[in-house]
């Protein structure tokens, strides 16, 4: 059996002093998401994730929200990059890259990525307004930071116009979610996409 013919999903549980998160991710979804973080506007995101990346997603999460929502956001960062990992396998089958250009109004952000196994996040984000509802905008490169080390993945975002926060951050998870399910599809099934033969998973 190819890697591609199994199942594509993951479950990722994680306690900690700070947070309790349960996170389930089918990649070869439709798209529905039930997301309860405490953070109205990250719910938001992540079901706009799952939608436009066409996964199945589940988040649960109970967070130190009294002192801020830092390790709320970092925390579900981390646990959806495993979930993503597990789903991966060795990666075999994988188109491996993915390329967005979202538009939101005046915003229009790219997301490039690279399912390789090697961890690497670089972004020109910039948000005017310092919080989109109940979430700090500074968290957006923290989740991002997270999700790339813990899955293992390369991704560049580009801030290519705009000055409303809250539709530059919808149009990087947007974004985000096409790439992902671009570079996820099935493209050799059975086979590497490198020379090397293997990718770092």
């Amino acid at each position: 059996m190819s890697d591609m013919d199994r199942t594509r999903s993951a479950s990722v549980s994680r306690t900690t002093a700070e947070t309790d998160i349960s996170i389930s991710l089918a990649l070869d979804g439709s798209g529905q998401a039930s997301v309860k973080t405490g953070i109205g506007f990250l719910d938001h995101m992540l079901a706009a994730f799952a939608r436009h990346g066409g996964f199945d997603l589940t988040v649960e999460c109970r967070g130190d929200l009294e002192v801020d929502g830092h390790h709320t956001v970092e925390d579900i960062g981390i646990c959806l990059g495993q979930a993503l990992r597990q789903c991966l396998g060795d990666g075999s089958g994988i188109a491996r890259y993915g390329n967005a250009f979202i538009p939101m109004d005046e915003a229009l952000v790219q997301v490039v990525v690279d399912l390789c196994g090697r961890s690497f996040a670089a972004h020109n984000l910039s948000f005017p307004q310092e919080r989109v509802g109940d979430l700090d905008s500074c968290l957006i490169p923290e989740f991002l930071r997270a999700f790339a080390v813990h899955a293992g993945i390369t991704v560049h975002v580009r801030q290519l116009a705009g000055f409303n926060a809250h539709h530059l951050i919808e149009a990087f998870f947007k974004a985000f979610g096409h790439a992902l399910r671009q570079a996820a599809a099935a493209a050799d099934p059975g086979g590497i996409l490198s020379t090397k033969g293997k990718l770092d998973f």
